[in-house]
């Protein structure tokens, strides 16, 4: 196993520490947990950079990093949702957004050994969820706005995302009739 999956490997690991702790009263619990989702997310952006660095990209690692970045995500949304602090309908979005995108890129690699790239959109939301959800924990100004605005970003990197997929099987649907 390469560092870049052993990071994701980890990332999944903070999963249920993250969850640990943020429904626990210990003392500073809130801080700790959202240490672990911005661990998370530093292991997330090492992986990444390590294995196209140093040609270190595996099958596993296309398979598991989204995967972990994704199950991550919606854990801590739905964690935050629980506490009452964003409404479920959020969530229900982005775990649908979430959800689609899995399957359209299993369908993908498993049919083509294809990955569709993360889009600027996608990468924008990303960023934005993290500021979002930070926002929303420590009450920060301004949270709402930059809350919604993840979730804009959300939904056009679907919507960039599906059509890329769409065009992709249309692509190969056309390639095989050509043959």
């Amino acid at each position: 196993m390469n560092i870049p999956n052993l990071l994701t490997m980890i990332r999944f690991l903070l999963i249920p520490v993250f969850v640990y702790f943020f429904f626990s009263r210990v003392q500073y619990s809130l801080e700790i947990s959202v240490a672990v989702f911005i661990l998370a997310g530093i292991t997330d952006t090492l992986d990444g950079y390590i294995a196209r660095k140093y040609n270190q990209i595996t099958r596993l690692g296309i398979v598991l990093d989204p995967l972990a970045d994704k199950l991550m995500l919606v854990i801590v949304l739905a964690s935050v949702t629980i506490s009452n602090n964003i409404p479920i309908w959020i969530i229900a979005v982005v775990a649908l957004k979430e959800s689609l995108m899995i399957a359209g890129a299993i369908s993908l690699f498993h049919e083509q050994d294809i990955v569709i790239p993360a889009n600027i959109f996608g990468k924008i939301s990303t960023l934005l969820s993290y500021a979002a959800i930070l926002g929303v924990l420590f009450d920060l100004p301004y949270n709402r706005m930059i809350l919604y605005s993840y979730l804009g970003a959300t939904i056009l990197a679907l919507v960039i995302y599906l059509n890329s997929f769409l065009a992709f099987k249309r692509q190969n649907q056309f390639d095989l009739i050509k043959k």
